[in-house]
């Protein structure tokens, strides 16, 4: 595509004029009508303490692609990134304006949905994570590329030869926004409580036996076997070095307004409509951060935010959608990034009910889904036909495992061996106002006709709908994953080991040989042995068709071009300690 200023250029007057008036008429008609629902949807939300178990949101592990944005399905659609096969930037520089940056300023950054808590050990929300994510850190954090590891808290390790005792050494020079110094009686604290939990991230931690202190700047972490995704493990956020006690809080009030080593501080919420950190004028690393505040404002309407972004109102849309993406470039001031991503959509499918714990059902579902038709309808072909529950971003992703594409006469062989050859009727679990599900919806309904199978819609309020897949009280839904460490054990655990607390990604899947492969490829620190073990998974995990792999997407953002140094990561994070603004 033409940089935004080309793109810009080449339009004329009049129909730049055109389409701005419509847009804001469009824009004035949806405000208009969410006025209606806000009460109703804000009054809806719950606090930490009504909710205290885990958290899901369609932007995690499962839910819905655009209202949700995050970690579960909400995040805006991708495109593809070059030869590795996953997603590249392209459009303008969304960074790259002109002036210099300078010191403070206040970020505004407009987004579909709201947080949920920030309760770090129990959240599966990337409308969370990405937030607390500024005021906590990890020992170690993932690389750029999201395949490595960076020390960070931590300034050194060791391990024994069994690979099972391992020492670290922290800086010494780090202290909580409150002051307090950081020592190894915190990480003990943090690491213990993120272990302890039910039903949220312990899982992360599976392997580790014992954590000790010996000293103020050495933590020992004692693991049960040898376990390769250690050092990952560690810079997952659930990892986050928090204080001891919870400064002498209790865990509710903490997360009221809690309290880390990052870069920024804890500030207001105002749930439903905004929530605001500011400053750490003490952070650790000198010189940052240059920003004075940060604001995530909740503006559902894609329109809405679109036209904040053209109108200076707002200075990063997080998930624009991609059908407006080309008029973003052609907005002065504005540039559009599509950065590469660890994001895989899915199509869910319950194995506990009947037909679906039948694999040639499932095989019949997944040859009959026209991925290429979804990447074009759906993510405007800013994306990729998915061939593995891997992504290319993700370490020991397998080029070479086919999947199931595409082919309506293997998909009608396969249901003809199945228990229901003259089709059934079955639901799909979608969530409400959200267009990309809908779309999914359609081709997925239209696809299954042809074999006899009538697919009807049910559409469902997005924090329903995921404690619906959670509780595994659905046939078929839309889920998607982003990774949060350098380590594809995070997500096999989660989407193939039925112990781990995911439910096999909500489907109820449990395949003994997958799950001894997964334990394997745990414990093996040889790198061959792994992608061996990884490729194996992959393999069969299509073969069973568990759930069908749809498509791989970039992080779509827009980005006014006053702001500098705003990377997100594929992992999903940014680092806002690097951003700044122009005068």
């Amino acid at each position: 595509m033409p940089s935004a200023t080309n793109y810009a250029e080449d339009l004329t007057r009049e129909k730049r004029d055109r389409y701005l008036t419509s847009l804001l008429l469009s824009s004035l008609i949806s405000s208009l009508a969410l006025l209606d629902t806000h009460v109703l949807r804000s009054s809806s939300v719950p606090t930490p303490d009504q909710n205290p178990g885990p958290v899901f949101d369609p932007a995690h592990f499962g839910g819905v692609s655009h209202s949700r944005l995050s970690r579960r399905q909400a995040l805006g659609l991708f495109g593809a990134v070059g030869a590795s096969g996953l997603l590249a930037a392209c459009g303008g520089s969304a960074t790259g304006g002109g002036g210099a940056p300078k010191k403070g300023g206040q970020l505004t950054i407009v987004r579909a949905q709201d947080s949920v808590t920030m309760n770090n050990t129990m959240i599966f929300a990337n409308s969370s994570i990405w937030v607390f994510q500024q005021i906590f850190e990890t020992l170690f954090i993932s690389a750029p590329d999201g395949k490595g590891i960076t020390p960070w808290l931590a300034k050194s390790y060791t391990s024994s030869a069994d690979k099972k005792t391992w020492t670290f050494k922290l800086r010494s020079d780090v202290r909580f926004s409150t002051g307090q110094p950081m020592t190894s009686a915190d990480v003990k604290f943090s690491i213990d409580a993120a272990s302890a939990t039910k039903g949220g991230w312990e899982f992360i931690n599976s392997s580790i036996k014992e954590v000790t202190a010996p000293d103020p700047y050495t933590v020992v972490i004692t693991t049960k076997y040898p376990w390769a995704p250690l050092l990952a493990d560690l810079a997952c956020f659930s990892n986050a070095v928090l204080p001891k006690n919870y400064g002498g809080k209790s865990s509710a009030q903490f997360y009221a307004a809690p309290v880390g080593t990052g870069p920024f501080v804890w500030d207001t919420w105002t749930k439903g409509s905004a929530l605001t950190l500011k400053k750490n004028p003490t952070y650790w690393q000198p010189g940052k951060p240059s920003l004075d505040s940060v604001t995530w404002k909740v503006v559902p309407d894609d329109n809405t935010r679109n036209v904040m972004i053209q109108g200076g109102q707002a200075d990063i849309n997080e998930n624009p959608p991609y059908s407006s993406l080309d008029q973003l470039r052609a907005s002065n001031g504005v540039g559009v990034e599509l950065f590469p991503s660890t994001r895989t959509d899915y199509l869910i499918i319950n194995h506990t009910k009947k037909p679906f714990d039948d694999v040639h059902v499932r095989r019949a579902i997944s040859y009959a889904i026209d991925r290429e038709a979804l990447v074009k309808s759906v993510l405007y072909n800013n994306g990729k036909a998915a061939n593995s529950l891997f992504m290319p971003t993700v370490a020991y992703y397998d080029p070479k495992t086919p999947g199931l594409q595409y082919d309506i006469a293997k998909a009608k062989q396969e249901l003809a061996k199945s228990s229901v050859p003259n089709g059934f009727t079955t639901t799909y679990l979608a969530s409400s106002g959200d267009s990309t599900d809908g779309a999914i919806a359609q081709i997925l309904q239209a696809s299954l006709k042809q074999l006899g199978i009538t697919l009807k819609i049910q559409n469902s309020d997005p924090s329903a709908l995921n404690d619906l897949q959670q509780k595994l009280n659905y046939e078929i839904s839309h889920s998607y994953w982003t990774m949060d460490i350098a380590d594809p054990d995070e997500l096999v655990q989660f989407a193939v080991d039925p112990t781990s607390g995911g439910h096999s990604f909500n489907t109820g899947y449990n395949n003994a040989n997958v799950v001894k492969w997964a334990h394997e490829a745990q414990r093996t620190f040889a790198t061959t042995k792994r992608q061996q073990l990884y490729s194996q998974i992959q393999a069969q995990a299509a073969e069973d068709a568990f759930m069908a792999f749809l498509y791989y997407q970039p992080f779509p953002y827009a980005v006014r071009s006053a702001v500098k140094g705003f990377q997100v990561y594929p992992t999903g994070n940014y680092h806002l300690a690097d951003v700044s603004l122009t005068g």
